[in-house]
């Protein structure tokens, strides 16, 4: 694995930081501030404080030295450091052993960069984000035309003038973009990014108050409004925030080597811990879009400080106390004894996640007893056709409730069971990458492959949709059909633009598709799993096996032909586990152009086991017909109508393909459609449409009638081309249908 860091030091990269190394490196900061006297409340002493936050922040890019090395070679620093090393050298542990993590997974990640896009459909859109998604989206954010991101950093440090701008979670959506940014530095070594982030990061920290406290709205209100304080306004998105600094610091040390921004997040993460030392159930109703579990767990396993995973326990208890919540923030009822998916899509995703990523490290059966219902309601309930979460534009939870005290206004609702709309869906992009997100953690703890179906669907489907083949336009909202002219105004675009106010999903979708082959393997003991196919590489190592290197050949997901070389191994044996989607029957597995001595069962792992050798090859068939969908009929939106899916891809009829006057919505499909898949490397950036022959019916204008006796239509045969959902809307505004009336009904 050829990282930035290695290439920068000519040496292995670290990995997570040794026990000792963490820790150290989490007590630096509350160490200074106990030899200093640090008072927040205090301008002076906030001015020593930061001096000796830019000065540990110095000494955290000698990465490749140990601790000892650390404090020699910054031996001619200032006495009042010396004093702080003093005092931060009896808190080390020199042991270098690193701490277990997800000591409760079945299966475990592969390291960032180990797995790579090489050619296909991942690779150019892992392009598309490194050349066009990045560089247009930190433009944007370094400056000021549509709002302010970096320059809030900056006018915290001092470095500008001015207000703050902007929503609330802005910097958590820039974090999310350093995070990206970061991951493509794993992959391709660009120098002028990876100096463009540290110059960032220098901002970043400079903007940190000195006990560790980071959040550019409060900081820059604090200097007008005396009322203004940490986590005294709950709509002030800070847990959010710090989660997404957590886990971006944790990315960045690992692609980089570097410490210094993980500095910077621990500093903040021991404020936090704090700040929550004596907690209120009322405190606890502070975070909103609940990063922040997540981003406490990286940081421990980044750290091994076990304060970290202590504190992610502790706030998730608390949500169990809150009184007089709801199911906008899932806290109306305690987490134990939740049964179904309820609320704020993004919110209840990001939590779920959360109990996800804390049972994979406690194996408290607490975090995980109620995933099980809760994803089975969402899956059989409320989930759309192409994995899209969160139905409504504003709901109310619990609906219908006999008790209505307790019903509350929901913005982005998942809404109740089968209340599935299409034309006002609403499907926010980071509630379908939080579903992944999701899904993906429930895989590591079961090494199930109904998981990973889904997380397949999500980024094939509803995650790729919101962002457009230019790279630089985005959607907010991902519905299921457009109409001419819509039933009612909807405040979000049905076409993607480069910004909304609310620019929380672009950096996600930048974020996600920079690391997206870090989902294609993962490993377990002595077994290597292939999770997503696609043109690929992986370079990693197996504990007892030693060095094994994949290359993986494919054109999915226009082609169900897959084959995996073994280019390197040691000869000794291990598994080989292949994922066979839910939906391909008939899958067919060769080795070394043999067919395998058992059968390839459809949602389940193919496992080969044998001592491989270099050249080894496996090839993997799956079959991809075009199929008719319909849906359960408890979902009224949807009755009599059918949608087409072909492998992990959902189709659907843009008005670019049909004859001029012909609406979307005059078209009908017969239940016997022929449909032939043919590549068209001209369209869309290349994709298979499937084209067959449909009905259409002229129907007279309804003028604002709203009933009229049924009319006879003749029915005329129409040219019926249909196109990956995720591509919609790339050729123009027009109007857009997953589900079509079937004929006859």
């Amino acid at each position: 694995m050829k990282l930035v860091w290695e290439q920068k030091n000519n040496r292995p990269h670290p990995g997570p930081l040794p026990r000792g190394e963490g820790e150290s490196l989490a007590v630096a900061g509350e160490c200074a501030r106990a030899q200093f006297g640090v008072c927040s409340q205090a301008k002076s002493e906030g001015v020593a404080n930061a001096r000796v936050s830019s000065e540990l922040h110095e000494m955290s890019d000698c990465c490749s030295l140990s601790p000892g090395e650390r404090v020699r070679v910054r031996a001619s620093v200032a006495t009042n450091f010396i004093s702080v090393l003093i005092c931060i050298l009896p808190c080390i542990s020199f042991n270098s052993s690193a701490a277990d993590v997800r000591p409760f997974a079945k299966v475990e990640p592969v390291v960032l960069g180990e797995a790579r896009w090489t050619s296909g459909f991942w690779a150019g859109r892992f392009e598309l984000c490194r050349t066009q998604m990045i560089p247009s989206m930190e433009r944007l954010m370094e400056g000021t035309n549509y709002t302010h991101f970096f320059r809030n950093f900056e006018i915290a440090a001092g470095l500008a003038e001015g207000r703050y701008r902007g929503a609330a979670f802005n910097d958590g959506d820039f974090y999310k973009w350093i995070e990206g940014a970061c991951a493509t530095l794993a992959i391709t070594n660009d120098p002028a990014l990876e100096n463009s982030l540290e110059r960032i990061i220098a901002v970043i920290g400079n903007a940190q108050r000195g006990d560790g406290y980071l959040n550019t709205p409060t900081l820059i209100k604090m200097r007008s409004d005396t009322n203004a304080a940490p986590f005294s306004d709950r709509g002030n998105f800070e847990m959010y925030n710090l989660g997404h600094l957590f886990t971006t610091a944790c990315v960045h040390h690992q692609v980089t080597g570097r410490t210094n921004l993980l500095a910077i997040a621990v500093k903040a993460a021991d404020f936090l811990d704090h700040s929550f030392s004596n907690a209120t159930p009322e405190s606890a109703r502070s975070p909103v879009c609940p990063s922040h579990y997540m981003g406490l767990v990286d940081l421990y396993r980044t750290t091994h400080a076990p304060r970290y995973l202590a504190l992610a326990k502790k706030l998730f208890a608390l949500r169990s106390e809150v009184k007089d919540g709801g199911d906008d923030n899932q806290d109306r009822i305690p987490f134990d004894k939740q049964t179904a998916a309820a609320g704020h899509a993004v919110r209840a995703n990001y939590l779920y996640a959360s109990a996800a990523d804390l049972f994979l490290e406690t194996g408290d059966t607490n975090f995980w007893k109620p995933l099980e219902p809760i994803w089975t309601n969402v899956v059989e309930e409320k989930m759309y056709l192409t994995g899209g979460c969160g139905a409504l534009y504003d709901g109310a939870s619990p609906a219908g409730a006999k008790d209505q005290q307790h019903i509350t206004r929901i913005h982005q609702a998942y809404g109740g069971n089968y209340e599935l709309p299409n034309t006002t869906a609403h499907n926010e992009t980071c509630a379908n990458i939080g579903n992944a997100m999701w899904n993906w953690r429930m895989f590591l703890a079961t090494g199930e492959a109904r998981f990973m179906d889904l997380v397949e669907l999500e980024l094939y489907n509803a995650v790729l949709s919101g962002g457009a083949l230019d790279g630089t336009n985005f959607f907010y909202t991902n519905p299921l059909r457009v109409t001419e002219p819509l039933p009612t105004e909807l405040r979000w675009s049905r076409q993607r633009v480069p910004f909304v106010s609310s620019f929380c999903c672009p950096p996600n979708l930048v974020r996600t598709i920079a690391e997206s082959a870090n989902y294609a393997y993962s490993k377990s003991g002595d077994s290597i799993w292939v999770n997503l196919y696609g043109g690929s590489s992986l370079d990693t190592d197996l504990p007892g096996i030693g060095k094994v290197k994949l290359a993986q050949e494919t054109e999915y997901p226009w082609s169900g032909r897959v084959r995996i070389t073994v280019v390197e191994t040691s000869g000794k044996e291990f598994n080989l586990k292949l994922r066979i989607p839910g939906w391909a029957t008939n899958a067919s597995v060769r080795i070394n152009h043999q067919p395998a001595d058992s059968s390839a069962i459809s949602g389940a792992y193919f496992t080969i086991h044998r001592a491989w050798k270099s050249g080894d090859v496996m090839d993997l068939d799956l079959p991809m017909p075009a199929q008719l969908i319909e849906a359960n009929p408890l979902v009224e939106e949807t009755l009599n109508q059918v949608a087409v899916k072909r492998g992990p891809v959902i189709y659907c009829l843009e008005s670019a393909d049909l004859p001029k006057g012909v609406s979307v919505m005059d078209v009908l499909i017969p239940a016997d459609i022929g449909l032939a898949a043919r590549y068209d490397r001209r369209l869309l950036g290349g994709v298979v449409v499937l084209e067959g022959k449909a009905l259409s019916r002229a129907q007279a204008k309804w003028n604002g009638t709203l009933y009229r006796p049924v009319q006879n239509t003749s029915l005329q045969p129409v040219n019926l081309r249909l196109v990956p959902y995720s591509v919609w809307a790339n050729r123009g505004a027009g109007e857009m249908t997953v589900w079509l009336p079937r004929a006859g009904y």
